[in-house]
């Protein structure tokens, strides 16, 4: 105990507002809040909100009281309706899609909608094990005593199945094919034994499973035939519009900003849409008007991509510009999301410049910009 009163625990778990990145639960508990208030419609056991306050969440609305819900996903409302619907019966849900189309968002959002804690999460990876989906040991207490209840580490999912609440595995497609179907008894049993107890966890009413993967990534590990039947699958779209994928944008790097303490800055919008028609056009593969076919990068050039390069202008412009958002702010950070092969992007980046934006009206800043910082 310290002389003020605080313990050391205290004094290591930092204020709400200290966070940089709060969870879901917490960033946007009161609009959570509100909606339990409001919400007056059957809701499945153990879920804080009925499915359609669930989507309302997600896709974001006003409330009678007047409070504002701001969108979590911008996108075709069925999906969501789809996803919601799939977590309240017994099938697991798999959000599919190319990188940068949200899955983590709607994952996070999802779990604290239903659940109200999104933190019951497995992150798959090459050498993600067996034991991060089931359980692990404390091995101090396995030595001592040998195998006990005290001495089993309940992982994410069996912590979801014995309090009825909603896990996530991220990646899922990143996990060896062996590890995956760990998942096949717990989806389709709803039970996880535990053969050296001579016990089992069984699931509770409330439980499910959301899972995230995308097959463009090198690396990727095909889910089997058992495992996939046991998800409903819904794919997570790239934005359809422009003015849709401006808005995604802007919303995510103005709550990113704010995170980072950094005072939003004039001109935003315009190099938002920049970066935006930019991203669109190398990913389609053609120019906004249709009359310029061009090659396409690498990468994936997705919405997170341009999320990140405009913040990374927004800070560059906040600690080494005047405040204002200028195109020589934002031309590195384009350069690195497309030119990720250093031979086959160069020369489509180079293409591009010369052929639609050196010739664009109101961009010859971000040209020279762009044919300073190398091509």
């Amino acid at each position: 105990m310290s002389e003020n009163g605080n313990t050391t625990q205290d004094r290591a778990r930092p204020a709400a507002g200290d966070v940089l990145r709060p969870h879901a639960e917490v960033a946007f508990a009161q609009e959570l809040a509100a909606l339990a208030a409001a919400d007056d419609r059957p809701r499945p056991e153990r879920w804080r909100l009925s499915p359609w306050a669930v989507a309302t969440y997600l896709l974001g609305g006003t409330l009678a009281d007047g409070t504002v819900l701001t969108p979590k996903y911008v996108g075709p409302r069925r999906i969501i309706e789809v996803a919601v619907t799939t977590l309240a019966t017994d099938r697991a849900l798999l959000l599919l899609g190319v990188p940068g189309t949200a899955k983590t968002w709607v994952s996070e959002h999802l779990a604290a909608a239903v659940s109200g804690d999104s933190t019951l999460l497995v992150q798959g990876t090459a050498g993600t094990p067996e034991e991060a989906i089931r359980y692990g040991w404390n091995y101090a207490q396995l030595l001592a005593h040998g195998p006990t209840a005290d001495a089993l580490v309940p992982g994410p999912v069996m912590r979801a199945m014995a309090q009825g609440m909603t896990a996530r595995v991220e990646e899922l497609t990143r996990i060896p094919a062996d590890v995956q179907d760990t998942l096949v008894t717990i989806l389709s049993e709803k039970t996880l034994p535990i053969p050296e107890l001579g016990q089992e966890v069984q699931a509770v009413r409330g439980f499910n499973l959301i899972a995230t993967a995308n097959d463009r990534d090198r690396g990727v590990n095909d889910l089997s035939s058992a495992l996939r039947r046991r998800f409903n699958t819904v794919v997570l779209p790239l934005p359809a519009t422009l003015e849709e994928e401006v808005d995604i944008v802007a919303r995510r790097v103005e709550q990113i900003g704010r995170s980072l303490q950094l005072p939003p800055t004039p001109g935003g919008m315009d190099e938002i849409r920049r970066v935006v028609t930019v991203f669109r056009e190398l990913r389609d593969g053609v120019t906004a008007d249709g009359r310029t076919k061009l090659k396409s990068p690498t990468g994936t050039l997705s919405t997170a991509e341009a999320i990140s390069v405009v913040t990374n202008g927004l800070a560059l412009a906040t600690h080494f510009g005047d405040g204002v958002l200028r195109p020589g702010d934002m031309a590195a950070g384009i350069l690195g999301a497309v030119v990720r092969d250093p031979a086959a992007d160069r020369v489509v980046w180079q293409e591009y410049l010369e052929s639609v934006v050196r010739e664009r009206d109101g961009w010859k800043d971000f040209y020279r910009a762009c044919r300073e910082v190398g091509v």
